[in-house]
């Protein structure tokens, strides 16, 4: 490990930790969160863009025990937090990353379970760049949405992220979800010309610290 910075110096793994910011923590993902989450996720309204329909305690307590044992493949993390207020202490919404180390294709058969929670993974025919690749991915419960908590949940992430090694981003957005595209820009992304599955891949630079967020 790199002591100045904290980042791994060989891709050895990642596993959440709390990240605290301004008016948040974000908690690694445990299966005791899957009946608040399930209240939190409940809105059909929420699933337009991110697909699936919402779940019930016991269906999502399962995958969240799916996800909390991790990937079976040893190049891969899954790192998967939800958004507490530091008021209050409501779960709001969840931000996940998907942890790639480069060695050309990156194949997600073996992961596939875990797209119903918002991994996607890099297709088959796309080497990861240098060094870890994070495919980040964020959701926030939509009576709190428009306050900005998706945008601060998602560059504390990604400050985390770039603290610890990774080099590059990557998120998969519908090209009508504004909110989440705002998002993204606010971490760094930029849409690219590649399409998967219906939605625009956007990459980046992962920072030591994002870059600021509009007000």
């Amino acid at each position: 490990m790199d002591e100045s910075t904290g980042a791994l110096t060989s891709m050895s793994g990642f596993t959440p930790e709390p990240i605290p910011t301004a008016r948040l923590v974000l908690l690694p993902l445990g299966v005791e969160h899957a009946e608040e989450m399930a209240a939190v996720l409940a809105d059909p309204a929420l699933h337009t863009f991110i697909g699936g329909e919402p779940a019930t305690p016991a269906a999502l307590r399962a995958r969240y025990e799916r996800l909390v044992a991790g990937s079976p493949d040893p190049a891969e993390s899954w790192c998967n937090w939800v958004i507490q207020l530091r008021d209050g202490g409501r779960l709001t919404g969840f931000v996940q990353a998907t942890v790639t180390e480069a060695h050309g294709p990156v194949t997600d058969a073996a992961t596939a379970g875990a797209r119903a929670v918002g991994h996607r993974h890099l297709d088959e025919a796309a080497p990861a760049a240098a060094g870890p690749v994070a495919e980040i991915a964020w959701v926030v419960g939509t009576r709190w949405q428009g306050r900005g908590i998706a945008t601060e949940a998602a560059r504390g992430m990604v400050g985390w992220l770039g603290r610890r090694g990774v080099r590059t981003l990557m998120a998969h957005i519908h090209p009508d979800h504004r909110a989440s595209a705002a998002v993204a820009t606010a971490c760094g992304l930029a849409p690219t010309d590649v399409w998967q599955d219906g939605e625009v891949r956007w990459t980046g630079p992962a920072a030591l610290s994002p870059p600021p967020a509009r007000s």
